[in-house]
């Protein structure tokens, strides 16, 4: 069995959800977690999660949006979670690609979703581009400050240094259909050399589809792509790569029984 960890089955029409979950089960998909990106908008991925078996979601603001919920405390976000479905807090993150939000509140907002999910005893989901210097500095300043929160570094397409920084505190990396293009050669060397109990797949649903269906909409089912390259890397069959990152999966959120 493989476990979707991150998708965002929100950004599809809600009738087509249900055809969308059952070819994701036919490729061996069976548990999807579909991702909270607007703190205001959290009973939407709630009741997505409770409505549909296999599916759990998180609560969190993308940094893109980080300057509109300012008003979100860490117990606000943490409070959200409380909810047999959420399994997660996030995603937040810094983005200086994009730049949407000033880097300021971006900032500001990850350490917020950080103390939430110390709150919560749940992990946060981060989103990271263009800003390992600065997503380092913030989980390191955290754990110091605060104490130690489990976390996840999702669709990672970021520097080695950083996903030895995240395994050094504990922590776990998802690979994306990314990891299937061509160009991405050092990204599958980072994969092939990371601990393997702390490796997860994701599509990121609607985005990046994985080769061979680059060009399509992505989809919970199209994470079997990335397994499988992700079990080539390894120098595993996709069966074990399967076993492993759902224990994975399982010890990262427990919420998940």
């Amino acid at each position: 069995m493989l476990i979707d960890s991150h998708c965002h089955l929100d950004y599809f029409d809600a009738d087509e959800i249900p055809a969308l979950l059952a070819r994701a089960a036919a490729a061996g998909v069976k548990e999807v977690v579909t991702i909270g990106t607007r703190l205001a908008d959290s009973e939407r991925v709630r009741r997505l999660a409770a409505g549909s078996p296999g599916v759990w979601c998180t609560v969190g603001q993308h940094p893109h949006d980080a300057a509109e919920a300012a008003e979100f405390t860490a117990e606000a976000i943490a409070a959200l979670a409380d909810d047999p479905g959420v399994i997660g807090i996030g995603e937040s993150g810094l983005d200086y690609f994009y730049d949407r939000s000033p880097r300021a509140a971006q900032q500001a907002s990850f350490r917020r979703h950080i103390r939430a999910a110390r709150l919560a005893g749940l992990p946060v989901v981060i989103h990271a581009r263009d800003a390992d210097a600065d997503i380092g500095t913030i989980l390191r300043e955290e754990r110091d400050n605060g104490g130690s929160f489990e976390l996840l570094l999702h669709c990672f397409s970021s520097s080695r240094e950083l996903a030895e920084t995240a395994v050094e505190m504990g922590g776990y990396v998802s690979f994306s259909g990314i990891l299937t293009f061509p160009k991405s050669q050092q990204l599958r060397e980072i994969a092939r050399d990371l601990p393997a109990d702390r490796l997860l797949v994701e599509t990121d649903a609607p985005y990046l589809a994985p080769v061979p269906q680059r060009g399509k909409r992505n989809e919970p089912a199209f994470v079997a792509h990335t397994a499988a390259v992700l079990a080539r890397v390894r120098g595993i069959e996709p069966e074990a790569l399967a076993e492993l990152t759902t224990g994975n999966f399982r010890r990262l959120f427990r919420k998940a029984a």
